[in-house]
């Protein structure tokens, strides 16, 4: 059964293509590729990100408040209409992310998004989440914002499934065409080459991990894909205002 409540500390650090071969080579020592990883394969994530007409959750969270929170849909891949996705609502409370999803399909993620009422109760879901879910919904007037995409690799330390790594790269959005089935295709938002890394952990990261970060020289950084995007698409669209005035 798939894990659909998560609690833990997640650090983010930016490398070319250079660095992350270097540290992922390290890392293997310690760690073991994650099942869909096998081979040396990368698997792709799309989503969709819900906000207000005025961008409240976006904007909230790029003010680095102590408490912040966005909702999404996430599904592995491009799914089919009536594929399994995951609706996820995530906060970060000072610090530690609090992740919580549920499985549902793809047509029943858009309508209980769209009108507040979730779906009728079945084997697979998580009661608890969706609860939590329709209370979130009552509170804003949201709409999909955003479509981001990225083929990742990720890892867990052996013996240790509480630690997981995570490599980010051609990460792809758009504000257009907004169905997670349409394909996932987009604009770049960072520059070929470049890789986000993520560690993710319920407590401190052991001894060994640290002294290798300091050792390639990873110092952690501020990173939301939905936030830099947000300012991104904010910036072209400035920018275009500007040519035509």
């Amino acid at each position: 059964m798939a894990i659909e409540v998560f609690n833990r500390y997640e650090n983010k650090y930016l490398m070319d293509t250079k660095a992350f071969y270097g540290i992922y080579n390290r890392l293997m020592e310690y760690m073991e590729p994650d099942a869909y990883n096998k081979d040396d394969k990368f698997y792709s994530i799309s989503n969709l990100y819900y906000d207000t007409e005025r961008h409240t959750l976006v904007r909230d969270s790029l003010s680095r408040p102590k408490y912040k929170e966005k909702l999404r849909i996430r599904a592995y891949g491009v799914p089919a209409p009536d594929a399994k996705v995951y609706l996820e609502l995530k906060k970060k409370v000072f610090g530690l992310v609090n992740k919580r999803r549920t499985a549902l399909k793809l047509h029943e993620a858009y309508e209980f998004v769209r009108t507040g009422r979730p779906p009728e109760y079945r084997e697979g879901m998580n009661k608890q989440v969706i609860g939590e879910i329709e209370y979130f919904l009552s509170r804003y007037e949201l709409q999909p914002m955003v479509y981001l995409a990225y083929d990742r690799i990720a890892m867990f330390c052996k013996g240790n499934r509480d630690l997981r790594i995570t490599f980010d790269t051609n990460i792809r959005s758009r504000r257009y065409d907004l169905k997670l089935e349409s394909g996932d295709y987009g604009e770049q938002l960072l520059d070929r080459g470049q890789w986000l890394m993520e560690v993710k952990a319920e407590k401190t990261i052991p001894v060994w991990l640290a002294k290798m970060l300091s050792e390639h020289r990873m110092y952690r950084t501020s990173f939301s894909k939905y936030g830099n995007e947000y300012k991104k698409s904010i910036r072209y669209a400035n920018e275009r205002e500007s040519i035509v005035l």
